[in-house]
Protein backbone atom coordinates (compact mmCIF):
# COMPACT_ATOMS: atom_id res chain seq x y z
CA UNK A 1 0.00 0.00 0.00
CA UNK A 2 2.26 2.82 -1.16
CA UNK A 3 -0.16 5.33 -0.98
CA UNK A 4 1.42 8.56 -0.53
CA UNK A 5 4.80 7.56 -1.71
CA UNK A 6 6.56 10.30 -3.40
CA UNK A 7 9.19 7.27 -4.88
CA UNK A 8 6.41 4.87 -6.22
CA UNK A 9 9.10 2.41 -7.57
CA UNK A 10 11.23 2.62 -4.24
CA UNK A 11 12.57 -0.61 -2.93
CA UNK A 12 11.49 -0.54 0.49
CA UNK A 13 13.96 0.82 3.30
CA UNK A 14 15.30 -1.14 6.18
CA UNK A 15 14.46 1.67 8.39
CA UNK A 16 11.21 2.96 9.28
CA UNK A 17 10.38 6.46 11.07
CA UNK A 18 6.97 7.28 12.58
CA UNK A 19 6.20 11.61 13.12
CA UNK A 20 2.99 10.81 14.86
CA UNK A 21 1.18 13.46 16.68
CA UNK A 22 2.33 12.04 20.70
CA UNK A 23 5.76 10.66 19.72
CA UNK A 24 8.66 9.75 17.09
CA UNK A 25 9.67 6.89 16.48
CA UNK A 26 11.78 4.63 14.20
CA UNK A 27 13.05 0.86 13.50
CA UNK A 28 15.44 -1.14 12.21
CA UNK A 29 14.33 -4.78 10.05
CA UNK A 30 17.12 -7.23 9.48
CA UNK A 31 16.61 -10.66 7.56
CA UNK A 32 18.24 -13.37 9.01
CA UNK A 33 17.82 -16.28 6.86
CA UNK A 34 14.11 -16.40 5.98
CA UNK A 35 12.87 -14.29 9.48
CA UNK A 36 12.55 -10.69 9.61
CA UNK A 37 14.02 -9.33 12.93
CA UNK A 38 13.37 -5.74 14.76
CA UNK A 39 17.30 -5.62 15.52
CA UNK A 40 16.79 -1.82 16.79
CA UNK A 41 14.06 0.94 17.69
CA UNK A 42 13.89 4.23 19.60
CA UNK A 43 11.04 6.31 20.32
CA UNK A 44 10.72 10.04 22.09
CA UNK A 45 7.45 11.35 23.27
CA UNK A 46 6.46 14.39 21.85
CA UNK A 47 4.56 17.16 24.13
CA UNK A 48 0.95 18.48 23.73
CA UNK A 49 0.92 20.60 20.65
CA UNK A 50 4.44 20.28 19.09
CA UNK A 51 2.43 18.68 15.60
CA UNK A 52 -0.97 18.58 15.47
CA UNK A 53 -1.74 16.52 11.99
CA UNK A 54 -4.31 18.31 10.14
CA UNK A 55 -5.29 17.78 6.44
CA UNK A 56 -5.10 21.64 5.75
CA UNK A 57 -2.73 24.10 7.07
CA UNK A 58 0.43 23.52 9.06
CA UNK A 59 1.17 20.07 11.48
CA UNK A 60 3.70 20.67 12.76
CA UNK A 61 3.87 24.25 15.32
CA UNK A 62 7.21 23.44 17.25
CA UNK A 63 9.59 22.37 14.75
CA UNK A 64 12.76 22.84 16.52
CA UNK A 65 11.19 20.04 19.22
CA UNK A 66 9.98 17.95 17.43
CA UNK A 67 13.32 17.64 14.70
CA UNK A 68 14.97 17.40 18.19
CA UNK A 69 13.54 14.39 18.52
CA UNK A 70 13.29 12.93 14.85
CA UNK A 71 17.48 13.36 15.35
CA UNK A 72 18.01 11.78 18.51
CA UNK A 73 16.14 8.91 17.50
CA UNK A 74 17.79 8.45 14.64
CA UNK A 75 20.80 8.13 15.86
CA UNK A 76 19.89 5.79 18.28
CA UNK A 77 19.16 3.55 15.44
CA UNK A 78 22.49 4.41 13.36
CA UNK A 79 21.54 7.38 12.02
CA UNK A 80 19.78 5.51 8.93
CA UNK A 81 20.35 7.67 5.56
CA UNK A 82 17.05 6.39 3.46
CA UNK A 83 13.84 5.95 5.19
CA UNK A 84 10.36 5.01 4.98
CA UNK A 85 7.89 7.57 6.63
CA UNK A 86 4.85 6.99 8.51
CA UNK A 87 2.70 9.94 8.86
CA UNK A 88 -0.74 10.88 10.45
CA UNK A 89 -4.06 9.16 8.87
CA UNK A 90 -5.53 12.74 9.04
CA UNK A 91 -3.08 14.41 6.98
CA UNK A 92 -5.26 12.55 3.97
CA UNK A 93 -8.45 12.02 2.92
CA UNK A 94 -9.03 7.95 1.51
CA UNK A 95 -11.68 6.76 -0.34
CA UNK A 96 -12.62 4.26 -2.45
CA UNK A 97 -13.74 5.00 -6.25
CA UNK A 98 -15.32 2.43 -8.60
CA UNK A 99 -14.98 2.89 -12.93
CA UNK A 100 -17.77 0.76 -15.00
CA UNK A 101 -14.54 0.99 -17.65
CA UNK A 102 -10.79 2.40 -18.05
CA UNK A 103 -9.57 4.23 -19.98
CA UNK A 104 -6.55 2.59 -22.04
CA UNK A 105 -3.63 5.13 -21.18
CA UNK A 106 -2.38 5.52 -17.24
CA UNK A 107 -1.72 9.13 -18.12
CA UNK A 108 -5.85 9.52 -18.80
CA UNK A 109 -6.69 7.63 -15.82
CA UNK A 110 -5.01 10.05 -13.28
CA UNK A 111 -6.45 12.16 -15.03
CA UNK A 112 -9.69 10.64 -14.25
CA UNK A 113 -8.91 9.96 -10.82
CA UNK A 114 -8.22 13.44 -10.21
CA UNK A 115 -11.61 14.81 -11.76
CA UNK A 116 -13.18 12.88 -9.41
CA UNK A 117 -11.21 13.55 -6.09
CA UNK A 118 -11.63 17.13 -7.05
CA UNK A 119 -15.37 17.34 -6.80
CA UNK A 120 -14.71 16.88 -2.93
CA UNK A 121 -11.47 17.63 -2.59
CA UNK A 122 -11.61 20.95 0.57
CA UNK A 123 -8.38 22.48 -1.63
CA UNK A 124 -7.54 23.28 -4.97
CA UNK A 125 -6.79 19.32 -6.70
CA UNK A 126 -3.64 21.51 -8.42
CA UNK A 127 -2.72 21.61 -4.77
CA UNK A 128 -3.12 18.11 -4.43
CA UNK A 129 -0.57 15.14 -4.36
CA UNK A 130 -3.34 12.10 -5.49
CA UNK A 131 -2.54 8.51 -5.01
CA UNK A 132 -4.21 5.29 -6.01
CA UNK A 133 -3.69 1.69 -6.14
CA UNK A 134 -6.38 -1.19 -7.54
CA UNK A 135 -8.89 -2.15 -5.29
CA UNK A 136 -11.21 -5.50 -4.62
CA UNK A 137 -12.03 -6.48 -8.94
CA UNK A 138 -15.85 -5.65 -9.15
CA UNK A 139 -17.83 -7.67 -11.66
CA UNK A 140 -19.30 -4.34 -12.65
CA UNK A 141 -15.94 -2.00 -12.83
CA UNK A 142 -12.95 -1.62 -11.23
CA UNK A 143 -12.28 0.31 -7.99
CA UNK A 144 -9.39 2.13 -6.53
CA UNK A 145 -8.04 2.96 -2.51
CA UNK A 146 -6.90 6.96 -3.77
CA UNK A 147 -5.49 9.28 -1.17
CA UNK A 148 -5.51 12.76 -1.48
CA UNK A 149 -3.56 15.08 0.49
CA UNK A 150 -2.18 18.47 0.29
CA UNK A 151 1.41 18.47 -1.02
CA UNK A 152 2.36 21.09 1.40
CA UNK A 153 1.28 19.00 4.35
CA UNK A 154 3.62 15.91 3.08
CA UNK A 155 6.28 18.00 1.95
CA UNK A 156 6.23 19.40 5.39
CA UNK A 157 7.00 15.90 7.22
CA UNK A 158 9.72 15.00 4.36
CA UNK A 159 11.55 18.21 5.27
CA UNK A 160 11.82 17.05 8.33
CA UNK A 161 13.28 14.01 8.13
CA UNK A 162 15.72 15.99 5.62
CA UNK A 163 16.84 17.85 8.12
CA UNK A 164 17.24 14.93 10.68
CA UNK A 165 19.62 13.52 8.08
CA UNK A 166 17.57 11.06 6.64
CA UNK A 167 15.50 10.96 2.85
CA UNK A 168 12.22 9.89 3.24
CA UNK A 169 11.67 7.67 -0.32
CA UNK A 170 8.43 5.87 0.91
CA UNK A 171 5.75 8.13 2.39
CA UNK A 172 2.45 6.09 3.69
CA UNK A 173 -0.09 6.49 6.02
CA UNK A 174 -0.20 4.68 9.82
CA UNK A 175 -3.44 2.87 9.54
CA UNK A 176 -2.63 1.53 5.87
CA UNK A 177 0.73 -0.09 7.61
CA UNK A 178 -0.86 -1.74 10.35
CA UNK A 179 -2.78 -3.50 7.90
CA UNK A 180 0.41 -4.16 6.41
CA UNK A 181 1.46 -5.73 9.46
CA UNK A 182 -1.36 -7.88 10.17
CA UNK A 183 -0.91 -9.44 5.87
CA UNK A 184 2.57 -9.92 6.43
CA UNK A 185 1.92 -12.20 9.73
CA UNK A 186 1.39 -15.94 10.74
CA UNK A 187 -2.40 -16.30 10.05
CA UNK A 188 -3.92 -13.28 8.81
CA UNK A 189 -7.17 -13.21 7.84
CA UNK A 190 -8.63 -14.50 4.77
CA UNK A 191 -11.94 -13.41 5.28
CA UNK A 192 -13.66 -10.24 5.93
CA UNK A 193 -12.29 -8.20 8.97
CA UNK A 194 -12.28 -4.77 10.24
CA UNK A 195 -9.43 -2.97 11.99
CA UNK A 196 -9.58 -0.33 15.07
CA UNK A 197 -6.36 1.36 15.31
CA UNK A 198 -6.46 4.36 18.05
CA UNK A 199 -3.47 6.76 17.17
CA UNK A 200 -2.47 10.10 18.65
CA UNK A 201 -5.59 11.97 18.27
CA UNK A 202 -7.92 9.85 16.04
CA UNK A 203 -9.21 6.58 15.30
CA UNK A 204 -9.35 4.99 12.40
CA UNK A 205 -11.08 2.05 11.04
CA UNK A 206 -11.24 -0.54 8.12
CA UNK A 207 -13.12 -2.98 6.71
CA UNK A 208 -11.27 -5.85 4.84
CA UNK A 209 -12.60 -8.56 2.52
CA UNK A 210 -8.74 -10.69 2.35
CA UNK A 211 -5.98 -7.95 1.16
CA UNK A 212 -8.56 -5.73 0.13
CA UNK A 213 -9.78 -2.08 1.89
CA UNK A 214 -13.39 -2.18 0.95
CA UNK A 215 -14.40 0.32 3.87
CA UNK A 216 -12.19 2.91 5.67
CA UNK A 217 -12.74 6.43 7.96
CA UNK A 218 -10.99 7.80 10.45
CA UNK A 219 -12.56 10.22 13.32
CA UNK A 220 -10.76 13.22 15.85
CA UNK A 221 -10.47 12.90 19.34
CA UNK A 222 -12.95 15.94 19.32
CA UNK A 223 -15.61 14.55 17.09
CA UNK A 224 -18.93 13.54 18.57
CA UNK A 225 -19.98 10.23 19.04
CA UNK A 226 -17.83 7.60 20.88
CA UNK A 227 -15.30 4.81 19.38
CA UNK A 228 -18.13 2.11 20.20
CA UNK A 229 -20.78 4.64 18.14
CA UNK A 230 -18.32 4.90 15.07
CA UNK A 231 -17.92 0.97 15.12
CA UNK A 232 -21.83 0.12 15.17
CA UNK A 233 -22.18 2.44 12.31
CA UNK A 234 -19.57 0.88 10.35
CA UNK A 235 -20.89 -2.69 11.40
CA UNK A 236 -24.31 -1.47 10.03
CA UNK A 237 -22.83 -0.21 6.64
CA UNK A 238 -21.08 -3.02 6.88
CA UNK A 239 -24.38 -5.69 6.59
CA UNK A 240 -26.52 -3.67 5.01
CA UNK A 241 -24.36 -2.05 1.69
CA UNK A 242 -21.26 -4.57 1.66
CA UNK A 243 -22.86 -7.91 1.64
CA UNK A 244 -21.38 -8.53 4.54
CA UNK A 245 -21.57 -12.18 5.55
CA UNK A 246 -19.96 -11.94 9.29
CA UNK A 247 -16.68 -10.64 10.40
CA UNK A 248 -13.82 -13.01 10.47
CA UNK A 249 -11.74 -11.15 13.25
CA UNK A 250 -12.00 -8.30 14.65
CA UNK A 251 -8.42 -6.46 15.60
CA UNK A 252 -7.64 -3.50 17.52
CA UNK A 253 -4.22 -1.73 17.79
CA UNK A 254 -2.16 1.60 19.08
CA UNK A 255 -4.77 1.37 22.57
CA UNK A 256 -1.75 1.38 24.69
CA UNK A 257 0.15 3.53 23.11
CA UNK A 258 -2.57 6.25 22.29
CA UNK A 259 -2.53 9.43 24.06
CA UNK A 260 -3.21 9.40 27.77
CA UNK A 261 -6.45 10.41 28.49
CA UNK A 262 -7.53 9.44 24.41
CA UNK A 263 -8.96 6.22 25.52
CA UNK A 264 -10.11 3.76 28.16
CA UNK A 265 -8.04 1.00 29.57
CA UNK A 266 -7.42 -1.90 27.15
CA UNK A 267 -10.07 -4.33 28.39
CA UNK A 268 -12.39 -2.05 28.68
CA UNK A 269 -11.95 -0.85 25.26
CA UNK A 270 -12.12 -4.51 24.14
CA UNK A 271 -15.24 -5.24 26.09
CA UNK A 272 -17.02 -2.55 24.20
CA UNK A 273 -15.92 -3.03 20.90
CA UNK A 274 -17.16 -7.43 21.58
CA UNK A 275 -20.35 -5.87 23.11
CA UNK A 276 -21.25 -3.82 19.91
CA UNK A 277 -19.62 -6.72 17.22
CA UNK A 278 -20.59 -9.86 19.03
CA UNK A 279 -17.10 -11.03 18.25
CA UNK A 280 -13.81 -11.45 20.14
CA UNK A 281 -11.49 -8.70 19.27
CA UNK A 282 -7.69 -9.32 19.61
CA UNK A 283 -4.92 -7.01 19.57
CA UNK A 284 -2.38 -6.55 16.39
CA UNK A 285 1.45 -8.02 17.60
CA UNK A 286 3.84 -6.94 14.87
CA UNK A 287 5.45 -10.16 16.09
CA UNK A 288 3.63 -12.73 13.71
CA UNK A 289 5.79 -10.66 10.90
CA UNK A 290 8.58 -9.98 12.84
CA UNK A 291 10.58 -11.29 15.97
CA UNK A 292 12.11 -8.80 18.02
CA UNK A 293 16.00 -9.25 19.29
CA UNK A 294 15.98 -10.73 23.16
CA UNK A 295 17.10 -6.86 24.38
CA UNK A 296 13.34 -5.46 23.75
CA UNK A 297 11.21 -6.13 25.96
CA UNK A 298 7.52 -6.41 24.43
CA UNK A 299 5.15 -4.33 26.70
CA UNK A 300 2.00 -3.52 25.05
CA UNK A 301 2.86 -0.25 24.28
CA UNK A 302 5.86 -0.93 22.47
CA UNK A 303 4.37 -3.01 20.48
CA UNK A 304 1.30 -0.79 19.41
CA UNK A 305 4.34 1.54 18.85
CA UNK A 306 6.41 -0.55 16.32
CA UNK A 307 2.83 -2.06 14.79
CA UNK A 308 2.95 0.14 11.22
CA UNK A 309 6.88 0.69 11.16
CA UNK A 310 6.72 -3.03 10.68
CA UNK A 311 4.24 -2.65 8.73
CA UNK A 312 5.79 -0.52 6.17
CA UNK A 313 9.08 -2.37 6.09
CA UNK A 314 7.47 -5.53 5.48
CA UNK A 315 4.98 -3.85 2.61
CA UNK A 316 7.00 -5.68 -0.09
CA UNK A 317 6.15 -9.45 1.41
CA UNK A 318 2.37 -9.03 2.33
CA UNK A 319 1.19 -9.53 -0.76
CA UNK A 320 -1.28 -6.31 -0.53
CA UNK A 321 -3.22 -5.64 -3.63
CA UNK A 322 -5.02 -2.81 -2.65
Amino acid sequence: MNILATLHESPTPGAAVEVAANRVSAAILERRGTQAVVSAHAWEPLPDGALVPTLIGANIHDRATVLAALTRVLERVGRPRRVGLVVPDVIARVSLLKFERLPPRTQDLDQLVRWQVKKGAPFPIEEAQVSYVPAMRADDGHEFLVTLARRDVVLEYEALCADAGAHAGIVDLATLNVINAVLAGAGAPTGDWLLVNMAGGYTSIALLRGAYVIFFRNRGADTEGTLADLVHQTAMYYEDRLTGGGLSRVLLAGAAAAEAGQALEIDQIRRSLEERLRTPVDTVDPRAGASLTDRITAAPALLDTLTPLVGLLLRDHTGVAA
